[in-house]
């Protein structure tokens, strides 16, 4: 490696091409910079070795004994690795022999039409200081959700300007990934957000700072809502309903309303025989993935659409044989 850039520096400059490319790497960027530094206090000009990384690893600041972990830092590492490369070609990349692989990603909670129903009808009886605003506002923010996918930051960062009942589209502006899109709302969506805008604007001064969503508490009136909050209330009615949980995570959550919206709407078009591999570019855009990978995970990682990936399969088996005499 060449001795006159730190391994700091080649992070920094790392972190911030990718970055540019609109990768947040929050969590990764902790793990680039900390190994950076600790092979800057080795003073090694020996080419990085898996070795090395192996041994770095080992030593997080939670003192694991747990492989699991240390196969994550290693993880964080790889496209690091490859992208020194281009300075020192003999710089190993780990895989997942050393550690073994990553725990995979946890089936989520899919939502039944009846459960997304009775969360709505609990929301919207929420007690409030002004009658009806704090349970229209909770109702309205599950339901915009289950009718179109959108991560629970999006909906909470969404200024007023961004909600266009007219044309019936959102503005999502920057979110995960840097990325900027227009959702299009289906008309009872569109009425909804209606109803809820008018009752929220009888008791709020509407500026280009506010949000759409609100917060309804005292002083906090027409305020954002807080994340923090708005899972607080969610668990509180999950409780409230009593729903047996059908995901890996430790009960269902806001997000499973997200993937909900794509197994439904997958699964609709199975129903209706289209071909689902012709749309999921269209949905991969519509929900924000930056990945269509991203989005093809659920024909193999959601039991509701395993049987979609089965069926497919199935027929692909019963082609018939192309001769190649």
């Amino acid at each position: 490696m060449n001795a006159t850039i730190t391994m700091e520096t080649h992070g920094k400059n790392y972190l911030n091409e990718r970055r540019q490319l609109g990768f947040g790497l929050r969590n990764p960027g902790y793990t680039v910079l900390s190994f950076a530094r600790y092979m800057d206090t080795l003073n090694s000009q020996e080419p990085l070795t898996t070795e090395i990384m192996a041994d770095w690893a080992r030593q997080d600041k939670g003192h694991s004994n747990q492989p699991s972990t240390w196969a994550r830092r290693l993880k964080n590492l790889r496209s690091f690795c490859r992208y020194l490369q281009q300075f020192e070609p003999r710089t190993e990349v780990p895989d997942d022999s050393i550690f073994g692989r990553v725990g995979q990603r946890l089936a989520p909670h899919i939502y039944s039409e009846q459960e997304v129903i009775d969360l709505l009808a609990a929301a919207h009886n929420l007690d409030s200081f002004i009658p009806g605003l704090r349970g229209a506002t909770y109702e309205t923010l599950f339901g915009l959700i289950a009718s179109t996918g959108l991560r629970i930051s999006e909906a909470l960062h969404l200024l007023d300007s961004d909600v266009d009942l007219k044309s019936g589209m959102l503005s999502i502006r920057k979110t995960k990934f840097a990325k900027s899109r227009y959702v299009p709302l289906h008309p009872s969506t569109v009425e909804a957000l209606k109803q809820y805008r008018s009752l929220r604007n009888d008791h709020i001064q509407i500026t280009e700072d506010t949000t759409f969503f609100i917060s309804t508490r005292g002083r906090l009136l027409g305020q954002r809502l807080d994340s923090r909050q708005v899972r607080r209330v969610f668990i509180q009615l999950r409780n409230q309903l009593g729903w047996i949980n059908r995901g890996g995570h430790d009960g269902p959550r806001i997000h499973d309303l997200r993937h909900t919206f794509v197994v439904r709407r997958v699964l609709l078009w199975q129903a209706e025989g289209m071909d689902v591999d012709r749309q999921m570019l269209a949905l991969s855009t519509y929900v924000g993935h930056a990945m269509i990978t991203n989005t093809y995970w659920y024909l193999t990682g959601i039991p509701e659409l395993m049987a979609v990936a089965a069926n497919r399969f199935e027929t692909f088996t019963q082609l018939p044989e192309v001769s190649h005499d």
